[in-house]
């Protein structure tokens, strides 16, 4: 390898320690690269963060471009929002987040709705069982952080709560 590879290799290294990115691959050409990290307990991913750095990153020499992707957009400083206490919801499993009881019925709750402890908020299925997700607080639902359909972690946040 060469003296620029790995210095690249060691930011690399670096921005998925940052970013506690627990696994990465990369296979390009003769290249191939496994790094396997052992993440803080609670902590979570920011893949979307690395996948726009990859987008960005120049090809190795010798290799044709990636085909482009949607263009990034660059971070903008904005003033601190207030810290509000919101009651966060993570999830309990890993699995498959559904926000509705099946394709096309309505989500079973939304930002705006007000639920009480014990309601149903979710469904995440793991194995091929749906899992009811129920709010562990009262209150209003402020965000949901996950899309439907989409794959999620243990202790992963769904949902924010103001506590009422």
């Amino acid at each position: 390898m060469k003296q620029e590879d790995i210095q690249d290799l060691k930011e690399l290294i670096e921005f998925l320690k940052h970013y506690q990115v627990a696994e990465f691959d990369l296979d390009r050409g003769d290249i191939k690269i496994r790094l396997k990290f052992s993440p803080p307990e609670g902590s979570s991913a920011r893949l979307s963060d690395l996948a726009r750095v990859l987008a960005n990153a120049p090809p190795a020499p010798g290799y044709p471009p990636a085909p482009p992707s949607q263009p990034a957009t660059p971070a903008t400083p904005t003033a601190p929002e207030p810290i509000e206490e919101l009651h966060i919801v993570k999830s309990p499993i890993v699995g498959t987040f559904y926000g509705s009881p099946s394709p096309g019925a309505p989500p079973f709750v939304a930002p705006g709705d007000h639920v009480e402890k014990g309601q149903v908020i979710c469904i995440v299925e793991a194995m091929k069982l749906m899992n009811e997700i129920e709010a562990d607080a009262a209150g209003e639902v402020v965000k949901c952080f996950v899309s439907n359909g989409q794959p999620i972690e243990f202790g992963q946040p769904l949902f924010s709560i103001r506590a009422s």
